[in-house]
């Protein structure tokens, strides 16, 4: 779906890569962090080679409807709730999250954006919160690979501007891979820029540190 492809993604920061979004796209994004095996060629992340099983328990993977998809009728109080439940032993009793709940998840990853109300529908949040929510749910465990879908799927630009800040801020601690079709304010903070040109079955590769 995406090769014959040959490139490096340096540890650490945020690389975007720049390709128009479709099947090819989200096929790598899924590899990269072990969410598809390869049927050919050789993969190594995080030390991994042709391991996607060993991938997946080191990676999170954000904003991409194949996999975190959310219903239109969950409330912020649910999903939060539901991933506390994930993340907790089998055992333990979770309660309904409150406010303070879902700041302690979201904080991090909102920075100055405000935090989704406790009871408001997902479908009726703003993009940008929606989300900054779907990654804040996705990364509670920190991993060190975070891999977000479609930067451009937000359409308004300044919203687009402030997520892909929040990724930054991210990748002071995690690598960073998300994709997006849009070209990159000079001063975005991103480590590197992978350029995809897709063809008939042929990927052209040029990457350009940021």
């Amino acid at each position: 779906m995406f090769g014959p492809l040959d490139l490096d993604i340096d540890e650490g920061g945020v690389t975007v890569l720049a390709a128009q979004s479709g099947a090819a796209r989200t096929a790598l994004l899924m590899a990269l962090c072990g969410r598809m095996r390869l049927s050919g060629g050789t993969l190594t992340v995080l030390g991994k080679t042709n391991r996607p099983q060993k991938v997946f328990a080191q990676s999170a993977v954000a904003c991409m409807n194949e996999l975190d998809g959310v219903s239109p009728s969950v409330t912020v109080r649910d999903i939060v709730t539901e991933q506390l439940r994930w993340d907790s032993a089998w055992f333990k009793f979770v309660p309904r999250v409150r406010e303070d709940g879902v700041e302690r998840m979201c904080a991090e990853v909102f920075g100055d954006v405000p935090l989704p109300p406790l009871n408001g529908f997902v479908d009726d949040l703003p993009e940008i919160q929606q989300m900054l929510l779907r990654i804040a749910v996705a990364n509670t465990r920190r991993p060190p690979l975070l891999v977000v879908g479609r930067l451009d799927k937000v359409a308004d630009d300044d919203e687009r501007r402030i997520l892909l800040e929040r990724l930054v801020a991210l990748g002071e601690k995690q690598s960073v891979i998300t994709a997006d079709v849009n070209p990159l304010p000079p001063d975005s903070g991103v480590r590197a820029v992978v350029e995809l040109e897709l063809g008939a079955g042929d990927v052209g590769v040029l990457t350009e540190g940021r």
